[in-house]
């Protein structure tokens, strides 16, 4: 039983994208359960607000966390070599994760800005990691496995969201 409490929990620290996305899923719902309204435009505001909430800010805070305190074992999740490059990329996360955060209760417009960057970091990081796998056979967790589909999928979700919402203004 503590192998398996041990196991999840470890899933759940090194796969932190797909963690804070469900918890803001989580959230987003708990919300909308508490309101009587729950018209469309209402439905993709809440979600839009939680996907920058947890998605980009607090997500990101964590990755900064990692890459800056943690450098050497957040290089060996993704199966490189620790360099000053984590630093670099730490402080980045802090940026977006700040932005995601101050996003969560404003305006379309930080909205936007607060979806593009992460999602052009992202989808850079995927291409990355595909150049990985093919180039260097490198199949580890950090570079291949959940966080692969993250770079991938989260970004399309905020954007899906930002349309949903632009579409059904509140």
């Amino acid at each position: 039983m503590a192998v398996m409490i041990g196991a999840l929990i470890k899933f759940v620290l090194s796969n932190y994208s797909l963690t804070f996305f469900l918890i803001g899923l989580l959230a987003a719902a708990i919300s909308l359960a508490g309101r009587g309204q729950r018209t469309r435009a209402a439905v993709f505001e809440v979600f839009l607000s939680f996907y920058c909430l947890f998605s980009i800010g607090l997500n990101y805070i964590y990755n900064f966390v990692m890459h800056v305190f943690f450098a050497r074992m957040s290089a060996a999740f993704i199966g490189w070599a620790n360099s000053p490059f984590q630093y670099e990329v730490g402080f980045a996360s802090l940026g977006f994760g700040v932005v995601g955060i101050l996003a969560f209760r404003r305006d379309f417009g930080l909205r936007l800005a607060a979806v593009t960057g992460p999602a052009c970091f992202l989808w850079g990081a995927a291409g990355g990691h595909i150049y990985q796998m093919i180039a260097r056979h490198n199949f580890s967790p950090g570079n291949a496995g959940v966080v692969f589909w993250t770079d991938l999928f989260l970004p399309v979700i905020g954007f899906a969201l930002l349309a949903g919402s632009k579409k059904n203004p509140a």
